[in-house]
């Protein structure tokens, strides 16, 4: 009976402190959505972007997203976010969807101007930037390869530095 106990008393103590560590992670990380004040912007594109991701500042969670919608008349996503209400907007403020790292979580991030005026809540942010898509990069890239230049007598062109006199 002894053994059951020990047990019983150990499960107790694993649990805890998983219930321990779970707290710890959630306070510490800033997975909680940012209640303030709303905003819209208008991309081309939102690839990757979700709901619930950051709006970030210099790197610093200042919001998160709300929603995504399709404008139906112009084809264009809009996103709705939501920002601290601490933090005022200039009217010149750049909205870029950029990624964590190479393969990363995209976020929003904002750059602010040096306008002195402020967007009011429910306004929308007039600059935005779409992501850059690594695979349109790789495209690009492939497609865009111009062929190496023959010579006028439909060989290849000779190597730098080892040209030789037309033959007469």
């Amino acid at each position: 009976m002894s053994r059951n106990a020990v047990e019983t008393v150990m499960g107790a103590v694993v649990l805890v402190v998983a219930a321990l560590f779970l707290f710890f992670a959630y306070n510490t990380s800033e997975v909680r959505s940012v209640s303030g004040y709303e905003l819209t912007a208008r991309f081309n594109r939102v690839e990757g972007l979700r709901d619930g991701g950051d709006v970030r500042i210099s790197g610093i969670k200042v919001g998160s997203i709300v929603s995504q919608e399709l404008d139906p008349k112009n084809f264009v996503a809009v996103v709705k976010m939501s920002i601290d209400p601490t933090i005022k907007l200039p009217v010149d403020t750049v909205a870029t969807i950029t990624s964590s790292g190479l393969f990363g979580d995209k976020y929003l991030s904002l750059e602010p101007g040096n306008e002195d005026d402020v967007i009011k809540p429910g306004g929308q942010i007039d600059h935005t930037q779409s992501p850059m898509s690594l695979e349109s990069l790789i495209g690009q890239y492939i497609f865009n390869q111009q062929p190496a230049k023959k010579s006028e007598e439909g060989g290849a062109p000779p190597a730098p530095g080892n040209a030789l006199p037309p033959a007469k």
